[in-house]
């Protein structure tokens, strides 16, 4: 008896994705897409984890596979798209999430953002995408977000599933800080990520972005991914993998002492004009401090990351907080902005830089 239960088992295991009904919740196991259902992942007995992230790629990856009998992959398995991306082109490139570079350590029902700071960081697939909700038109469809007391929020903004990893994670790497409190929108400044931000004139956006929207047209909040992904534009969006620093989709140096370019900062350049920063229309040093003085070795400009964080600052307007490894106190210990504007961006800064004193400075 117990060898016939067992042969019965093998029996409604094999047949059970053919008699299943649809699911027209998520994409994968949408029969018109995937037309093998839960078996294209779930292979014999495994129920559990659907084979991690090599198992993703065998369709998100090379396209080759799905045109030959790929090693251990049912015949027909093949999902009915055309159009889908090669995604694990974009894990091979230098700056990517760790999905194929840290394996093993994805848990069942971890909890996100982590509380174990021993815990090594990893970014599976799944961290990011829920497989039985996904969908073309939500990508993180049934992915959780933190835990309040014994709520649960769901995910429902890209950037509440940024945070998962990159806001109160007990294991952030120590140069990393946390995201959700640099983009709150309790903050002197941010970039709009949460909300429209709090300066009202920012002279140097390019059209559609405006600080407020008023026509439908008008673009006055972003998303990470704006700003994070594939550098080319015909890459599978979100932050899988770039060739530039820090998973950007255009070039960003932070780098002290270099000429300025298009190329150099290319990310700041898809929104503020570089003839209007390159004018100072809205900072009167803002050239020399980014181009230099020109014509003498030693003295290019800084970074745009020398005095701005790009994601948001706890202190001061205008996105300023300092780079240490750049900037110092000045001779009287004092490192800080001071704001004097009104209408118009006038302040004061105490702080040295390049061996000059600013005790201080007055714009």
């Amino acid at each position: 008896m117990p060898v016939v239960a067992a042969l019965l088992c093998l029996v409604l295991f094999s047949v059970m994705p053919a008699v299943a009904a649809d699911y027209t919740g998520g994409v994968h196991l949408d029969r018109s897409k995937v037309p093998r259902g839960c078996s294209t992942c779930h292979l014999k007995f495994n129920f559990k984890d659907g084979g991690g992230p090599e198992t993703c790629i065998v369709c998100h990856g090379d396209p080759s596979r799905l045109t030959r009998q790929y090693a251990g992959m049912p015949r027909g398995f093949a999902p009915r798209e055309a159009d889908m991306k090669n995604i694990e082109e974009e894990f091979r490139k230098p700056f990517r999430h760790p999905t194929f570079d840290s394996r093993g350590i994805h848990r069942g029902g971890e909890t996100l953002p982590e509380r174990d700071p021993r815990m090594p960081r990893h970014a599976d697939c799944v961290d990011c995408h829920n497989p039985h909700h996904v969908s073309s038109t939500n990508k993180f469809a049934g992915i959780k977000g933190r835990r309040v007391g014994n709520l649960v929020s769901t995910v429902t903004t890209e950037f509440e599933l940024c945070y998962r990893c990159h806001a109160e994670s007990a294991n952030l790497p120590g140069r990393f800080g946390n995201k959700r409190a640099e983009f709150a929108s309790t903050n002197p400044s941010f970039h709009p990520i949460e909300a429209e931000g709090k300066n009202t004139a920012v002279v140097s956006l390019i059209r559609p972005y405006k600080e407020r929207k008023e026509s439908p047209g008008d673009v006055s909040t972003i998303s990470c991914g704006d700003c994070h992904g594939s550098e080319s534009s015909s890459g599978p969006r979100g932050p899988h993998g770039s060739l530039n620093e820090h998973i950007l989709v255009e070039n960003y140096s932070t780098r002290d002492n270099q000429p300025e370019s298009p190329h150099a900062y290319a990310l700041c350049y898809r929104c503020h004009d570089r003839s209007s920063i390159l004018g100072n229309e809205s900072f009167k040093y803002h050239a020399r401090h980014i181009q230099g003085t020109g014509g003498i070795a030693g003295s290019n400009g800084t970074s745009c990351y020398t005095c701005h964080n790009s994601h948001g600052s706890v202190e001061y307007k205008y996105l300023i907080r300092f780079n240490r490894s750049v900037v110092s106190p000045n001779s009287q210990g004092q490192l800080k902005f001071v704001e004097k504007g009104i209408s118009t961006f006038r302040g004061e800064c105490y702080l040295s830089c390049h061996g000059v004193d600013h005790n201080p400075r007055v714009y």
